[in-house]
């Protein structure tokens, strides 16, 4: 089935929100019998009814509405996408340089900087993705202006601000031995099982460490090191091993049963996402512009 494409799903919503077809062909700047084909096109594509056409006007469906919030969804995720590429794309002369752990840069960050941008559409924002670590290197040396990180830290010479939060679950694929159990894992069951892990100077990796080391059960025992997120998750829907991971990460494969949470017992897996930048500086500009919306939509 050929998926629908990115105009009619905001057709759709502007349907939605403006309450008929004629108002939505208008502010997309389109003519009405288009918008009407297109929302046909869209119907037989989904196999369902989305709009109620009458000779009193045009409403959604229960369906069509469904449709509408789960499109909105995806248009966001798209204005994220183009604002995070945009910044990639721009980060050699940019005026506001930020640097971003994985997490951070894939859920929160081109957010923050899309509202950035629609405050001061001249802005030019540069986002390079790295591990918490460098983040901390790039930030240290100047060569970005602030950073996000999701490693606990200490981190000696930067002032610090919380961002966010995020909670590490424990992941297996659903033919696991884990999966059906009904007692939680201990913290020496978790410290002495090889696990796939992401690589060290990774955020993820050290808020784990520093987990089971709070729960006196020793470190990780890597069975599989690797570098991103996605890498991890699919080694562990593959049947690699369990892994411990951002629940961010994992929310569609845990929906669709394709990986399985596993509870933990005594290991507080919470993790606070912060602000990095250098201690004694006074952020100015687009840099504290950023850390005003970060923090505010962190409290949100």
């Amino acid at each position: 089935m050929t998926g629908p494409d990115l105009d009619s799903l905001r057709l759709l919503v502007l349907v939605d929100d403006l309450g008929s077809i004629g108002q939505a062909a208008t502010a997309l700047g389109i003519a009405q019998p288009s918008a009407s084909k297109r929302l046909s096109t869209l119907e037989r594509q989904l196999g369902l009814s989305l709009v109620d056409r009458t000779r009193r006007g045009s409403a959604l469906t229960p369906d069509g509405r469904v449709i509408a919030g789960w499109a909105h969804r995806v248009l966001t995720e798209v204005d994220g996408l183009r604002t995070g590429a945009e910044a990639l794309r721009t980060q050699r002369g940019a005026r506001l340089r930020v640097a971003a752990s994985m997490t951070l840069a894939e859920h929160f960050v081109p957010a923050w900087i899309g509202e950035v941008k629609r405050t001061g559409p001249d802005t030019y924002v540069g986002l390079e993705v790295v591990n918490s670590e460098h983040v901390a290197e790039l930030v240290a040396d100047g060569r970005v202006d602030l950073g996000f990180v999701e490693s606990p830290g200490p981190w000696p010479g930067l002032s610090t601000r919380r961002v966010a939060t995020d909670r590490l679950v424990v992941v297996v694929p659903a033919g696991h031995k884990w999966a059906g159990r009904r007692r939680p894992l201990s913290a020496a069951e978790l410290a002495d099982t090889p696990l796939v892990v992401r690589e060290p100077g990774s955020g993820t990796r050290e808020t784990v460490e520093a987990a089971l080391r709070r729960a006196g059960a020793g470190g990780v025992k890597p069975l599989l090191e690797l570098g991103s997120a996605s890498a991890v998750r699919n080694a562990v829907i593959a049947g690699a091993g369990p892994a411990v991971i951002s629940e961010l990460d994992v929310v569609r494969e845990v929906a669709g049963r394709r990986l399985v949470p596993v509870a933990v017992a005594g290991v507080e897996l919470g993790r606070v996402l912060r602000a990095v930048w250098p201690a004694g500086r006074r952020l100015a500009g687009p840099a504290a512009e950023l850390l005003t919306l970060a923090v505010k939509s962190g409290a949100a």
